[in-house]
């Protein structure tokens, strides 16, 4: 299968579903699901430094046969790592961990603290090729307003909370302004019952003979949303990928839209984020 791909702001092509890993244990099981992943077609992983797993993507990825230029790899600098000094050893770890020679995305995981030293640390690693394309994750309006006019490279995408419930209108609109993406992180609403019940979207997937994690998916491709999700079931990681094949009319895709509730699981405006944040992992507790 031919995985289809959307041009970022940097030029590079980048594939528009990928394989997420987060909180698949760095066992055997990560290996185990990207392998998988890998064999029935995706050529996008996403990992972090924070998943604790990137040694085990790095393994599938060289065991996979497939030649590194097929395959986009992202990863995702931890905030105990921001400034510059602490960013620039922290990427080398990154691709020593991986096994690989340049990382083709490369974000702020959590954009708290000194953000625009480790984003300098990213540029400098974009210009000496460790880097292919840089960006964020989980910036706000409010907080890319606050970082992202200090930086000297507009970030390609950032990484956000993105669903059929959460659909991101205001970011989408200052985004779309330098063509930066939106990539979406718990795709499927991160098992929300509510969401997978919705009769909106059973009903579609009645229609198309789809599941409605297919509907969901598709949904979203349309919109222009890199999607990534993440399963360690053999059947689910297979059928994530198979959406496309069909397609939502303009119809189906307002019916979507109207789900909107412009409210997520996460806030990173809330206070007390970056303390809970760096309390909850210590990327260098096993260095």
């Amino acid at each position: 299968m031919s995985i289809p791909t959307i041009k970022l702001n940097d030029g590079n092509e980048i594939p528009v579903i990928g394989f997420g890993t987060f909180q698949i244990p760095s066992d055997g099981s990560t290996y185990k699901a990207v392998k998988q992943a890998l064999n029935f077609g995706y050529r996008h992983i996403d990992t972090a430094v924070a998943y604790f797993n990137e040694a085990e993507v790095g393994q599938a990825i060289k065991d996979s046969g497939i030649p590194r230029d097929q395959i986009w790899v992202t990863s995702k600098l931890w905030l105990q790592d921001f400034g510059y000094d602490a960013a620039a050893k922290a990427i080398d770890l990154s691709l020593e961990k991986l096994g690989l020679d340049y990382i083709d995305l490369y974000l702020i995981h959590q954009p708290y603290g000194d953000v625009p030293g480790a984003w300098r640390a990213m540029e400098d690693a974009k210009k000496d090729g460790k880097l292919k394309s840089i960006g964020v994750s989980n910036m706000t309006p409010k907080i890319w307003n606050e970082f992202v006019p200090k930086f000297s490279i507009m970030p390609s995408v950032n990484q956000v909370e993105f669903n059929p419930y959460f659909q991101q209108k205001e970011l989408r609109k200052i985004l779309d302004k330098d063509d930066v993406k939106l990539e979406a992180w718990a795709p499927l609403g991160q098992g929300n019952q509510s969401l997978i019940h919705d009769p909106v979207i059973t009903k579609l997937a009645d229609k198309y003979n789809k599941d409605v994690g297919q509907v969901i998916l598709r949904f979203e491709n349309q919109e222009g949303i890199i999607v990534f999700p993440k399963s360690v079931h053999e059947s689910r990681i297979k059928s994530n990928l198979n959406i496309f094949d069909f397609e939502l009319t303009n119809d189906d895709m307002e019916q979507i839209r109207t789900l909107d509730t412009n409210k997520g699981q996460h806030d990173p405006d809330a206070a007390g984020v970056k303390e809970m944040l760096l309390s909850s992992f210590d990327v260098h507790a096993d260095d």
